[in-house]
């Protein structure tokens, strides 16, 4: 696969719009957002509104022209959820959703990551229903974030026994045959924008159950429940050291009723490692879409600490004399450079995890590393950000402690660094997850 670092037109003015966005009215209003943790965002989230509906629209319009297939801009994978019957106009023309959305998430996440992720979008739960759902389900619950006010979509997999273990979950749905409805019981915590997916009209959580808790990972389904659902309630909005403007949930479900037709993926118990097992295998390659995004919005936080650190650090008259040897550099200059370094190297592999998503490729191998990358990038060249500006680099005069805050996330959600190590590792040298943990 070839991979073209010149730019669509389409997308060098989408990320100057955004890079303008990011600086004029995220980074002003980034220190009060983070010391106020459940205020929204609402002068960024009016602006961003009618540019996320677009992108959701056109999302959503090329995945039901490719006759329900996952491609576009969540996950275009012929080996994954997608299906290989697109027109054949439409295999000939490459997508380019997810290169457009990883440049205005790095750029958003620049601006401020928190904030970011106040952002109206179906997010996790729409990667989801675009990897598995049906023609109709895509049309049923994705359109109303084409329209209207503000939406927010999430997804709750997190439970407090079950983080990275994701068979370990407890929450279960069981079918009411008298009313052909599921029923839901559990709690799952951690969930991104769940108080806003749960509570504000027309949102949508896609929630992970299990059908049978002894069939592990094969009992494992997932589910839409829609906001205001009797039984569904947000049991607390978590407090946390970073990232502070984004929604962070606990839901408890108790006996939360949901149609039939809101499960996603096939409702039989099948092994997972089968072609029928939809359900599982499908709705896991979300996240080979969504850990670019995650490395995206890690490599805006990195770019935005080393460009503030390098700017100021040149003003005090150090500079990177980019053409002489490092024997040459002092210590300061050689940990600008390997910043610079490592900035690139995460950059690079987040764009060729896209390039493999918009080609129709599998590319999970690609998106853990990115993760992996990105994720210890940005905590290393927060802190050594932090280390070079000193007591200024610690103090609230700056937005640079903020930034070492909000990066750790990245290396914690969609994956963990070490469990994204496991999955590059088991690609690597081919081994299964029985034989590799």
């Amino acid at each position: 696969m070839t991979i073209e670092f010149e730019l669509p037109e389409s997308i060098v003015n989408q990320t100057g719009m955004t890079k303008m966005l990011a600086e004029q009215v995220m980074r002003s209003i980034s220190r009060r957002y983070d010391e106020s943790e459940h205020d929204r965002p609402w002068e960024y989230i009016n602006v961003i509104w009618p540019f996320i509906q677009q992108i959701e629209s056109a999302d959503l319009k090329r995945s039901m022209a490719r006759n329900g297939s996952a491609n576009g801009s969540f996950n275009g994978s012929k080996n994954g959820s997608g299906h290989d019957d697109a027109p054949a106009a439409e295999k000939k023309k490459p997508s380019t959703g997810n290169l457009r959305m990883v440049h205005m998430i790095e750029a958003l996440s620049w601006g401020d990551a928190g904030i970011y992720l106040s952002t109206p979008a179906s997010a996790l739960g729409g990667a989801a229903i675009h990897a598995v759902g049906t023609p109709d389900q895509k049309k049923r619950f994705l359109e109303r974030f084409t329209q209207g006010e503000p939406k927010w979509g999430a997804m709750a997999m997190t439970e407090p026994q079950a983080g990275s273990d994701t068979s370990n979950i407890k929450t279960t749905a069981a079918l009411d045959p008298e009313t052909n409805e599921w029923i839901l019981n559990g709690e799952k915590i951690f969930v991104t924008n769940g108080s806003l997916a749960g509570k504000e009209s027309d949102g949508l959580i896609v929630v992970w159950a299990t059908l049978d808790r002894s069939a592990g990972r094969a009992g494992m389904r997932p589910f839409v429940v829609e906001s205001g659902t009797p039984g569904m309630t947000i049991t607390k909005l978590e407090e946390k050291m970073g990232i502070r403007a984004s929604d962070t949930a606990a839901i408890v479900f108790t006996d939360c009723r949901i149609p039939f037709d809101n499960i996603l993926g096939n409702p039989e118990l099948v092994d997972p490692d089968e072609a029928g097992a939809k359900g599982f295998k499908g709705a896991m390659k979300t996240f080979d879409a969504s850990r670019p995004y995650v490395a995206a919005s890690a490599v805006g936080i990195a770019r935005a600490a080393f460009e503030f650190t390098r700017d100021t650090l040149a003003d005090q008259g150090i500079k990177i004399p980019e053409c002489a040897p490092l024997h040459q550099l002092s210590a300061i200059q050689r940990d600008l450079l390997q910043m610079e370094v490592d900035l690139k190297a995460a950059w690079l592999l987040t764009i060729r995890s896209v390039a493999l998503l918009d080609a129709g490729e599998s590319n999970n191998l690609e998106a853990s590393m990115a993760k992996v990358k990105a994720g210890h990038v940005v905590t290393t060249i927060t802190q050594k950000c932090v280390e070079l500006l000193g007591p200024l680099g610690y103090s609230h005069d700056f937005l640079v402690e903020k930034w070492m805050r909000d990066a750790k996330i990245n290396d914690i959600f969609e994956g963990t660094g070490q469990i994204n190590t496991l999955i590059v590792a088991r690609r690597i040298l081919g081994y299964t997850r029985n034989e590799l943990k």
